[in-house]
C-alpha cells in the first residue's frame, strides 16, 4: 500500500448477523425439479433441530472485507448497522478481524440486519430481511481514498448509492472496483446499473447470475463472457460450483478446477465470497489472472470445512502452503 493511502481496499455492502439453525437429517428433505431445488419440512408442527449458532458481521461485502484483511491488506468497510446490541457486536467483530470501521454508520432508530439460516446437511436456505437504512456514500479525505473498491450485496433501498459510487469512480479513475453483485443488484438489471458496470475492473458472478445479467446462453461460456465484457468490465470471472471457475481479460480465457476437498464440505456458506475476495486480493498483490485463479479456490475449500463464511478464511502464509501442496493438475488451462 502507498504511504499516502490509509486503505488498500474498501468493501461496500450490507452486513448482517446470521443465526444458523442446524436441521436434523431426518426432519427435512431436499429435492430438485425443473423449477429449482427445494427444502421441504413438515407444516404446522413442532420440528426438532440440532442446535443454533449466531455469527456476527457476515454478508458478501463483510466476508470480503475480513478475507482481504486476513490476507494482509489494509481493509475498510462502508456499511450500516442499527443502534442495538447486534450492531455493537458487528463492529466489535470487524475490529477484531482488523477491518477499519470508521465508515460503519450507526443508525440509532433502526435494528441491525438479522438473518436466519436453515442449515440442512452441507447446504443452507437463508431467510433475509434488509432494514431500510438511509444509505450515503461517504466523503473521503484525500488520505482515505483507497486503491480498490469491493462492492457487493446491498439492499434495494440503496439504489441511489449505486449512482453515487459510479459518479465518484468517474472522478477517481485511479481507483479500481471489483463488483460481486448481490440479488437485489442483479434484479435491478444491467441497464439500470450501466454506469457501474462501465467502471468495473473485475466482475465476479456465478454461472446462473452471468446468464441473468447478460441475457446470454447458459450453456455457452464464451457467449456469457462476451456479453459481460460488453457491459464494461475489464476482467470477468464466472464461477461454476464444483466444476470450477472461468476467467477472461478480453484476450485470454482460462478454466480453473476446484481445489480438492480434504473431506466432504461441512457448510457451503461463503464459498463464493471467499473465492471472489481472494481472487481480487491476488490481483491487488500484483498477481496475474492465472495466479489469482489458483488462489481463489483454496480459500473456498477451506471455508466450507467450517460453519459460517469466515472461520475458515486463510492467511497468505497458510494459503500458499496449500498451493505448494496442490496436485499437478491444479492449474488454469485455456479453453
Amino acid at each position: 500500500m502507498s504511504d499516502k493511502q490509509t486503505f488498500d481496499v474498501l468493501a461496500v455492502g450490507d452486513v448482517v448477523t446470521d443465526c444458523f439453525i442446524r436441521l436434523l437429517d431426518d426432519q427435512a428433505q431436499a429435492s430438485k425439479d425443473e423449477d429449482g431445488k427445494w427444502l421441504t419440512i413438515p407444516f404446522g408442527v413442532k420440528i426438532p433441530f440440532d442446535y443454533a449458532e449466531e455469527i456476527q458481521a457476515v454478508g458478501n461485502a463483510s466476508n470480503a472485507a475480513v478475507c482481504l484483511s486476513r490476507l494482509g491488506l489494509e481493509s475498510g468497510f462502508v456499511t450500516n448497522v442499527g443502534g442495538d446490541q447486534q450492531g455493537r457486536d458487528i463492529i466489535a467483530s470487524l475490529d477484531k478481524d482488523g477491518v477499519d470501521t470508521r465508515f460503519v454508520r450507526v443508525n440509532p432508530s433502526h435494528k441491525s440486519n438479522y438473518h436466519y439460516v436453515l442449515w440442512y446437511k452441507e447446504e443452507r436456505t437463508i431467510l433475509i430481511k434488509h432494514e431500510e437504512y438511509n444509505y450515503h456514500w461517504p466523503h473521503f479525505r484525500p488520505s482515505e481514498i483507497p486503491e480498490w473498491i469491493y462492492f457487493s450485496s446491498i439492499s434495494k433501498h440503496a439504489l441511489d448509492m449505486h449512482d453515487d459510487i459510479a459518479d465518484w469512480l468517474a472522478k477517481h479513475p485511479e481507483v479500481k472496483m471489483a463488483f460481486q453483485p448481490g440479488t437485489f443488484q442483479i434484479d435491478m438489471g444491467a441497464k439500470r446499473l450501466a454506469k457501474l458496470y462501465q467502471h468495473t475492473e473485475v466482475l465476479i458472478v456465478n454461472r446462473e447470475e452471468a446468464t441473468e445479467i447478460s441475457g446470454g446462453k447458459h450453456e455457452d461460456l464464451h457467449d456469457l463472457l462476451d456479453k459481460l465484457h460488453d457491459l464494461g468490465p475489464k476482467i470477468v470471472v464466472i464461477t461454476d460450483g464444483p466444476d470450477g471457475a472461468y476467467a477472461s481479460d478480453g484476450d485470454m480465457r482460462l478454466k480453473m478446477p476446484s481445489y480438492p476437498d480434504p473431506k466432504p464440505p461441512f457448510d457451503r456458506t461463503g464459498a463464493g465470497d471467499a473465492f471472489s475476495a481472494t481472487f481480487v486480493a491476488a490481483l491487488m498483490k500484483g498477481s496475474n489472472i492465472e495466479g489469482a485463479l489458483q488462489w481463489g479456490p483454496i480459500n473456498s475449500m477451506s471455508v466450507v470445512q467450517y460453519v459460517g463464511a469466515q472461520k475458515g478464511l486463510l492467511s497468505e502464509e497458510k494459503l500458499n502452503d496449500f498451493l505448494e501442496k496442490s496436485p499437478d493438475w491444479y492449474r488454469p488451462t485455456t479453453f
